[in-house]
């Protein structure tokens, strides 16, 4: 099967944003505008996910995701804030084809079974965000990042894919846009332990690390953001009016991250293609308006 390589928008409000470790959120710009040149560029899939959503009881994506659905022809993921069936619901009327729990996951894990046999287990996708505690072990995190739970990873895993997840996307919060590259034990252990795909997240800086994380992690999918994300802005005008907006630093200088290789999802395609791994071929799409 083809390895789904998969940008991923963070969203705040109505802007994109980028931290590290989920945290010091930066405004890069407006997700639609990603959004249609990934899509342009081959993506497989976008994953959105309303990074304050937990935090303040609420999804504010369905407007977005309405309009992407209109012109972007290929899966869409929404997640952040989705607590019931209903909300689900609303997500996949309003053009997502995927939904991704946490929060309420792990606070009613029955809302996978429910949510999985009401909908199709394809349409479920469970988030876990890890961190690796000194002793060794991966704890689950919600609220993108900010709360404990005490559940221990791997066991996690596992109790997803026997209530009927679809697949899991890991993120390992440690190495969450360092550019330092995946956690590749941490994907690893939990893509041997499930039946389901596994989409790795968190830690990307450079096209061999995508690499690393299919050919070491054995992960099934890679869901990148910031080495696209820098490419985009550093060659594309991103100069919509963002006063007020937050953190728009990054914005004046263009700076990215040292740690940070910026890349092109063709570019990462043909790497891939090149070292073994089966992807689908990229191909340049007309934009649909």
């Amino acid at each position: 099967m083809n390895t789904r390589i998969i940008p991923r928008l963070d969203i705040k409000g109505p802007n994109l944003v980028k931290g590290i470790h989920l945290e010091g959120l930066r405004v890069l710009g407006k997700p639609e505008h990603f959004a249609r040149y990934y899509y342009q560029q081959g993506a497989d899939e976008l994953i959105y996910m309303d990074v304050v959503a937990s935090l303040y009881g609420r999804n504010s994506l369905l407007e977005i995701v309405e309009r992407t659905s209109r012109e972007i022809f290929i899966p869409l993921t929404v997640g952040g804030g989705l607590r019931t069936l209903d909300d689900i619901r609303n997500a996949l009327r309003a053009g997502a084809d995927k939904v991704s729990l946490n929060t309420a996951a792990i606070h009613n894990p029955n809302l996978i079974k429910a949510a999985s046999q009401r909908f199709g287990s394809s349409t479920i996708l469970v988030s876990i965000e890890a961190i690796k505690k000194p002793d060794g072990c991966y704890e689950a995190y919600t609220d993108n990042g900010r709360e404990s739970t005490g559940v221990e990873v791997f066991e996690w895993a596992i109790k997803v894919a026997e209530l009927g997840a679809g697949e899991i996307m890991v993120t390992s919060i440690d190495r969450e846009g360092t550019g330092k590259g995946f956690d590749l034990k941490l994907t690893r252990r939990i893509a041997e332990s499930v039946p389901i795909p596994v989409i790795a997240c968190g830690g990307a800086g450079k096209i061999s690390d995508v690499y690393d994380v299919i050919s070491q992690g054995k992960a099934d999918a890679v869901s990148i953001a910031s080495i696209l994300h820098y490419n985009f802005v550093k060659h594309h005008d991103t100069s919509d009016d963002f006063s007020g907006e937050g953190n728009i630093e990054y914005l004046r200088g263009r700076r990215g991250l040292s740690t940070i290789q910026d890349a092109t999802l063709p570019e990462i395609k043909d790497y891939l293609t090149q070292h073994g791994v089966q992807c689908r071929h990229p191909i340049t799409r007309a934009a649909h308006v």
